[in-house]
Order: structure tokens, then C-alpha cells, then sequence
């Protein structure tokens, strides 16, 4: 047997084998997350940037559904129950969507998952809407969306920012019964 050809012939099929390289997303992928004693949240959300453009009002149009972010819906999940902007909210996943307007914006929680986009959104699945109103960051610039949770004991603040805007949602953890 020749063992040179078949050494060969497997050295060149390796190249077959190997996966494609990865690209990175032009938006991507971030995790935030904080925790409570026995309770935790996490975020998980595409990062689109800037770039020059008009954000809210521009390629985030007043008034409509926004999926939060890029690409897939953002999503948070609790493992335990919270109050969030004083309203109960029961632990598990949701879609974090928003409408954004000049003074405030609607939060959406809604329980269909693994949306692209905000394009199959369906009110029928909401869970939680309220409304926050909008800050204005003055000089300070987000060049990337960002969501960062500021946690302070029992209570937290998410924060989503982009460009000059951001808004305040407020969570309160429960304290784990004994």
C-alpha cells in the first residue's frame, strides 16, 4: 500500500473540513447582566452604531415599534420575579421592544420570542407596556446603542442610550422569601 498517497490525500482534505471564518456583524452581539442575591437579569442585545446618522427620528422612526437594538429583538430574562417601573413581572424571557418619541418611550415586554426585527410583532403577546420618558445626554455622545444595568441593592436602573438620548426603566428585585 502506498502510505505516502494516502498520507497526501489526507492533507488535502483537510481544507474541506475546516468551517468557514466567522464575520464579524456590523452590529454586535453584547450580554449585560446584574445580580440580586438570588435573583439575576440579563440583557441580550445587537449593538448597531452611529456612523453619522440620524438616530431617533432618522433611521429609528418616531413612533413605531423598535426591536431595541439590531438584528434579532432584544431579550431579557429574570430568574425570579421583579417589579419593573412599579408593575409585577413574572421570572422568564421577553422580548424588550420599544417605541421611541421625542419626550418618551413605550417599553414593550412581550412573550414571542426569537423575532428578527420587530417585523412579526404581535400585541397579542404583550405582557407589559408603560411608558418612561426620554433624557437628553447634552454633549455626551453614545456612538454605539448601549443597554447597561445600574444596580443599587434591592433596585436597578436599565439604561438604554444611543446618541444623545437615553431613558430610565426602573426594576425592583423581590427579596426571596424564607
Amino acid at each position: 500500500m502506498n502510505y505516502g498517497l494516502i498520507v497526501t490525500l489526507a492533507l488535502l482534505s483537510l481544507p474541506a473540513l475546516a468551517q468557514d471564518v466567522i464575520k464579524p456583524r456590523p452590529s454586535p452581539l453584547a450580554i449585560v447582566s446584574s445580580r440580586y442575591k438570588d435573583s439575576y437579569i440579563k440583557i441580550t442585545y445587537s449593538q448597531p452604531h452611529k456612523n453619522g446618522r440620524t438616530i431617533f427620528g432618522g433611521i429609528v422612526p418616531f413612533g413605531q415599534v423598535w426591536r431595541t437594538g439590531a438584528n434579532e429583538a432584544t431579550e431579557l430574562t429574570i430568574s425570579r420575579d421583579i417589579k419593573i417601573n412599579g408593575l409585577d413581572l413574572k421570572a422568564g424571557t421577553y422580548a424588550l421592544l420599544t417605541i421611541p418619541d421625542k419626550d418618551h418611550w413605550t417599553i414593550i415586554l412581550n412573550g414571542d420570542l426569537g423575532m428578527w426585527g420587530a417585523y412579526n410583532y404581535n400585541t397579542a403577546y404583550d405582557v407589559l407596556k408603560f411608558e418612561v420618558p426620554v433624557i437628553t445626554t447634552g454633549d455626551f455622545v453614545y456612538e454605539a446603542f448601549s443597554i447597561l444595568i445600574d444596580p443599587r441593592n434591592s433596585k436597578a436602573d436599565i439604561i438604554l442610550a444611543w446618541d444623545r438620548t437615553k431613558v430610565v426603566i426602573p426594576v425592583q428585585f423581590q427579596d426571596p422569601t424564607p
